[in-house]
């Protein structure tokens, strides 16, 4: 039983205005589908149907200010409220702050490496990548640093090219066209989809961060924001045609909006969608209870560490139907 966590940077749930959201616009017949042929909006929000649920999850969590990534991230990796704590939202790269939050023992990459459960990150990074961070020209983002503050290795160059990660864009037309690699290995969206399925499932619990909708966001171009969101709706198809196995879950949600409102260069205080795929009852045990971010990381640690034989359905989260 695997579980997926599709993390996409800057996702908020917006309005239903095609002028200024990519995801009224975008062509996305596959996550309309889930979504009994609703966009990705605010008023689509709660929805159940067949295979998934949509829930809005508050980003803001009660503080002044636009969330940020590195606030956002921690707390979807921490459970806890940590813009609240410190008094402020705070990114894109984690502050001493909430790098303190991010350290061995007190992250989900942590609590459930040291249950034993195998736990990956399925992005692969360039040579450049940790050159940069190895000579403190870069900072780790949220994410990488929980990781590797858990013990848990990030996949590099070598584990793209055998088909062990995948690169930041899905496709690996980056690597070929900004990196300099014009051997990276090259998948359709559909394809990618499908390896993202198969490598999620030789895990308890894998993670994919895809960053491109957050930067899409703030340049403020619907071209390339549809584009990207096609692009993305490919992989989803793909990803969805591998998935096997009924009783694991994948997770999409976010850690602020932007992408959702190009009238603005900023992160918005939007909610942002937290859409669970997966067999209803198990959808529904999951989702128990979630309203903002700070469940998430609760939720999938319970999900992976109680026996599902110990965990109780609920009621449906949802007052809509497909």
């Amino acid at each position: 039983m695997a579980f997926l966590f599709l993390f996409l940077d800057g996702f908020g749930l917006g309005a239903e205005d095609p002028a200024v959201n990519p995801l009224v616009c975008a062509p996305m017949p596959t996550l309309r589908a889930l979504l009994g042929g609703r966009p990705l909006v605010a008023a689509t929000a709660p929805f159940e149907g067949d295979r998934a649920t949509l829930l809005a999850l508050d980003a803001a969590l009660s503080v002044s200010g636009l969330p940020q990534s590195a606030t956002g991230q921690a707390v979807l990796l921490t459970g806890i409220n940590i813009p609240h704590a410190l008094g402020y939202h705070y990114g894109p790269k984690p502050n001493p702050a909430i790098a303190a939050y991010l350290k061995n023992g007190r992250t989900l990459f942590s609590w459930l490496r040291a249950a034993g459960k195998r736990v990956a990150l399925l992005n692969a990074y360039p040579p450049r990548y940790f050159h940069a961070v190895h000579s403190g020209r870069r900072l780790y983002s949220a994410i990488p640093l929980a990781l590797t503050n858990a013990g848990l290795p990030l996949f590099t160059h070598d584990d793209l090219y055998t088909g062990r990660a995948l690169s930041a864009d899905f496709t690996g037309h980056g690597w070929r066209t900004l990196l300099g690699y014009p051997d990276a290995p090259l998948y359709t969206p559909s394809q990618a989809g499908q390896l993202l399925a198969t490598l999620s499932q030789r895990y308890d619990f894998a993670l994919f961060e895809y960053w491109a909708g957050d930067y899409a966001g703030h340049k403020q171009d619907m071209q390339t924001a549809c584009a990207l969101l096609e692009t993305l709706d490919g992989v989803l198809a793909g990803l969805l045609d591998a998935w096997r196995d009924p009783q694991s879950l994948i997770l999409i949600t976010s850690d602020h909006g932007n992408l959702e409102d190009l009238s603005t260069r900023q992160h918005t205080t939007a909610p942002v969608p937290c859409l669970v795929i997966g067999e209803r009852s198990a959808r529904r045990r999951f989702l128990a209870g979630l309203t903002d971010l700070t469940g998430i990381a609760p939720a999938i640690r319970r999900w992976i560490l109680t026996p599902q034989t110990a965990q109780r359905p609920d009621s449906p989260p949802a007052d809509r139907a497909a």
